[in-house]
């Protein structure tokens, strides 16, 4: 299986922590050379100093973020201006929970902002490059709520299905430059995400953050919550060569919670 991802550069997301932070680290493993991407500049420069191949590889930083268009824009351009990206990873924390019909129109709009319109915004950056190498990647780090509305996340499952539309609708005008477009559906998975919306729930329910962690778990199969470098490894495999023929798909890293098929 040719896993090798040698000569290729990613751009990594939303990796100063988490899914993207263990994405950005097996995508190293694998040879890429890696720049990674959020707020944090102290501590990206964490999350470099410990990738695959150190110093001499060439992985960066850039600051930015999601919900800043401009910033973003000529963050993104300063990375593709020492080197196309031939790998994108879209990765963005998710908006505050609650239901759909009491969100502010504000909270729609901040949210399309740092899901759809960033990820639009660094898909047309990276894009020229991707389509000169006539290779690309693109893996978009969503939600299972794109089968399977979750409950009290009201204005994220209405973003995460717009991501999705969005991915598959390139997958197909993409194919033909040997670029996939891919989406990755986390389930419970052990980030400072998850451990928000356990504290959210807990208040909003009067009970204790141990208890709402269990019945979570109990809709598991597996019976507990992802560690994130299981999903940063299927997020890697997406971006090797041995996933070339894998498009346009939305692929659970769930532990078998959701139920359609």
């Amino acid at each position: 299986m040719d896993l090798d991802l040698s000569n290729h550069h990613a751009l990594v997301c939303g990796a100063s922590g988490g899914i993207g932070r263990a994405a950005a680290e097996e995508l190293a493993a694998l040879g890429a050379t890696v720049t990674v991407l959020a707020r944090r500049e102290s501590v990206l420069r964490e999350v470099v100093s410990g990738l695959a191949g150190g110093a001499d590889r060439g992985h960066a930083l850039a600051v930015a973020d999601t919900g800043d268009g401009n910033g973003l824009a000529r963050a993104v351009a300063a990375v593709v201006e020492r080197r196309p990206v031939h790998i994108l990873v879209n990765n963005t924390g998710g908006p505050p929970g609650g239901p759909l019909h009491a969100a502010a129109t504000d909270a729609l709009d901040a949210a399309f902002r740092r899901h759809v319109i960033a990820n639009q915004v660094l898909l047309q950056a990276v894009l020229p490059g991707m389509r000169q190498a006539r290779w690309g990647r693109i893996i978009n780090v969503v939600s299972t709520s794109v089968r399977e509305p979750i409950p009290g996340l009201g204005v994220s499952n209405t973003v995460r299905g717009a991501v999705a539309s969005w991915a598959k609708t390139l997958a197909g005008e993409l194919a033909a430059d040997g670029i996939t477009v891919n989406n990755v559906l986390p389930g419970f998975t052990e980030t400072g995400r998850i451990r928000q919306l356990v504290s959210e729930r807990a208040a909003r329910e009067g009970r204790s953050e141990e208890e709402v962690r269990r019945d979570m778990e109990a809709q598991v199969p597996a019976g507990r919550f992802a560690r994130p470098e299981e999903t940063g490894g299927v997020i890697a495999f997406l971006c090797s060569p041995a996933a070339a023929y894998v498009n346009g798909v939305s692929l659970a890293v769930d532990g078998g919670r959701t139920r359609s098929i």
